[in-house]
């Protein structure tokens, strides 16, 4: 296909070219990323949370950690890795958690379907319930529901990475926090790792 280019500048733009003699045009817009966290800063912001559920929970004696599917589980890991560097590793229960049914847009759209696993009862444990970004509480309302099929817990906690303050649709709030940000509903959180991404980042997509 032939054709001649011609680009406007701009946060949004065009190309137009003309094939067969029709002008075509493709719109795109600029993305910019606006660091949060770098690799250094992620680390020590997952070392300092591991400290903060061990000063609540002494060797994790009766408790949980469950990671929300999909995108917590690779802070739930990290999160995991940091505590077994204090805490003998036999003391650790970890699970992971998919709340794909519990949704309350399930019936919206398609949604993939991931693993639960928690071979474990968490009937009268404190469960820290693990995900990276808390946006609308949406997703942490779910993984409530969810829980209850696994036993009644004595108490429940939140460990979040990443608060989206003022975003927030139900009354949900964490109860350990990484970092918390202001951002606008146009703005975009992306958590990135290395085992998925390349990278470890936190960044604010706009």
């Amino acid at each position: 296909m032939k054709g001649l280019f011609l680009c406007c500048p701009g946060a949004a733009g065009a190309f137009f070219f003309l094939f067969r003699g029709l002008p075509i045009v493709l719109l795109y817009k600029n993305i910019s990323l606006k660091t949060i966290l770098n690799e250094q800063q992620l680390a020590i912001t997952i070392q300092r949370l591991g400290h903060q559920v061990l000063e609540n929970h002494i060797d994790l004696e009766n408790t949980v950690l469950i990671g929300i599917q999909p995108r917590g589980i690779y802070f739930s890991n990290r999160l995991v890795e940091q505590l077994k560097s204090q805490v003998a590793v036999g003391k650790i229960l970890y699970g992971k958690l998919d709340i794909t049914f519990y949704r309350d847009d399930v019936r919206k759209g398609l949604h993939e379907l991931n693993q639960t696993d928690i071979p474990f009862s968490i009937e009268d444990k404190n469960v820290i319930l693990v995900d990276d970004v808390l946006y609308t509480g949406r997703t942490i309302r779910a993984a409530l529901d969810a829980l209850l099929d696994f036993g009644r817990p004595a108490k429940v906690e939140l460990c979040i990475l990443i608060d989206r303050r003022f975003s927030r649709q139900l009354p949900i709030q964490a109860d350990y926090t990484g970092k918390s940000i202001d951002s606008i509903i146009t703005q975009k959180v992306k958590v990135f790792w290395k085992e998925k991404d390349g990278k470890d980042e936190v960044a604010l997509i706009e």
